[in-house]
């Protein structure tokens, strides 16, 4: 059995936020436009929605047109979604490295290293000014998420778009998980672009299309574009404060001696996504009918609970804490509605 389970015992998105969030300041491509914009699905090849939803826009794409720019559907993981499976040799979306990205290719190397350098072509180079201006990636999970937005926390220009989202569709509610990491240690497909995010739906089976899931993310994708339309028109988009959850870390399952399961999510725990985990609670049952309870010293909100594609990764959730952050207003375009030739 793990030791300490109120302690963090693998990091799995990003550092904790340490200090308070400088937000990234506005450079010259915030005086822009945002013309180069990809909507990317099937990063992983079995979450369903988005790959449909990529595969319906690559045959008719008017959906993703907007007076001011269009919108390119990227099938990130075409080899993974032909055979229904998360991925090939390795995470996609755990690929986009400066280490993998700019490492020298080699005939036996993995089919996502590959794919991740072409794809850093196709919408990078990564940190430099010739990347695409925002990536949307499309995302399900097994766990009962509902719609969740991973950003960076210093991204200010997706943090006003969560705001623009949960204020357009209110029901059902959405939540906005936010992580810290520098620009060389990201790792997302997201972060090949200036600006970008990662829209979670769940719960939904892999390999499973759901059509309230598949419909509501078609209607966020439409959102986020029309948000980005009123940016590109000169719309005012004023501080606000918002609530986020912080992540924190990952906590993996009770295991044996010999590093099997020895235990699973407790029932008390099962689906509470983002309901609060007080010191003492019940997290995992012992396949001998104990409970195993926290012991962190503070609340906690566990996100991703018994995730399914996390069982390999040794992670039964993921911890966050909940708090407040004030976000500076975004520049004011001067209005320019010449489409994208």
């Amino acid at each position: 059995m793990p030791g300490d389970l109120g302690h963090t015992s693998t990091v799995c998105l990003g550092a904790t936020l340490q200090a308070p969030v400088t937000w990234r300041s506005p450079d010259a491509h915030w005086q822009e436009p945002l013309r180069r914009v990809a909507v990317t699905g099937g990063t992983h090849g079995n979450e369903m929605s988005g790959v449909y939803l990529v595969r319906q826009w690559l045959r008719t794409p008017v959906d993703l047109q907007r007076p001011s720019f269009s919108a390119v559907p990227v099938l990130a993981n075409p080899a993974a979604t032909a055979v229904c499976r998360r991925y090939i040799g390795r995470d996609l979306n755990r690929t986009f490295t400066s280490t993998f990205l700019t490492s020298k290719a080699t005939p036996d190397e993995l089919y996502e290293v590959t794919r991740a350098r072409e794809l850093n072509h196709l919408l990078g180079p990564k940190n430099s000014s010739q990347a695409f201006d925002f990536i949307l990636d499309l995302h399900n999970t097994t766990a009962n998420m509902g719609t969740c937005f991973i950003l960076n926390v210093t991204d200010t220009f997706a943090m006003h778009l969560c705001h623009y989202l949960q204020l357009q569709n209110s029901e059902p509610p959405s939540r906005v998980l936010v992580i810290e990491a520098s620009e060389d240690t990201t790792f997302s497909v997201d972060s090949v672009a200036k600006h970008g995010m990662t829209v979670e739906l769940g719960p939904q089976p892999q390999g499973v299309l759901r059509a309230d899931l598949f419909s509501r993310m078609r209607s966020l994708v439409a959102s986020v574009l029309d948000f980005i339309e009123l940016f590109n028109q000169g719309a005012a988009f004023p501080a606000f404060e918002m609530e986020v959850y912080k992540f924190l870390g990952c906590m993996d399952f009770p295991r044996s001696e010999d590093g099997d399961l020895a235990g699973m999510v407790h029932p008390q725990l099962q689906d509470q996504d983002f309901e609060p985990v007080q010191p003492g609670a019940p997290i995992f049952q012992l396949f001998s009918g104990e409970d195993m309870l926290y012991e962190g010293d503070s609340t906690m909100y566990p996100l991703f609970i018994n995730e399914a594609a996390y069982y390999e990764k040794n992670i039964a959730f993921m911890k966050s804490k909940k708090l407040t952050v004030s976000i500076p207003a975004l520049p004011v375009l001067t209005p320019n509605p010449t489409p994208l030739t």
